[in-house]
């Protein structure tokens, strides 16, 4: 149940990144194709959930040298990603540019984060101090 509510969190985030930032976009096409953009949201998840952790790791260095900022680069990427495999599968969701994937990913990172702590999904939810 939980992977089904991130990736309702991630589809929320990306929709508001995609009305927002220039250069992300997604063709909803006539009959609205909304589960086409559930498979973005999807994709975003898998991407995020195998693919960034091995480059947190591998970039330890350089995120430690820049003290973090380094991660919103992995973000972007993994946005550009994201894109990239949309674009494969004709999924009508595009990335154009570093810059528009840099800011996307800020956005998607600040409206996930808000989304998951009204909903009470996210890792602190349920700790008690």
């Amino acid at each position: 149940m939980d992977r089904v509510i991130q990736t309702l969190i991630n589809a929320a985030a990306l929709y508001v990144a995609v009305m927002l930032v220039p250069g992300l976009e997604f063709d909803f096409g006539a009959d609205g194709a909304w589960w086409k953009f559930l498979l973005v949201a999807l994709i975003f998840g898998l991407v995020n959930t195998f693919l960034r952790p091995i480059l947190r790791i591998l970039t330890l260095p350089i995120t430690l040298m820049t003290l973090g900022l380094f991660l919103l680069v992995i973000n972007a990427l993994m946005l550009m990603l994201t894109g990239a495999i949309s674009s494969e599968l004709d999924l009508g969701f595009a990335v154009d540019g570093f810059l528009a994937a840099l800011l996307g990913s800020i956005v998607v990172s600040i409206v996930g984060f808000l989304l998951s702590t009204v909903i009470g999904t996210g890792r602190m939810a349920g700790r008690v101090l």
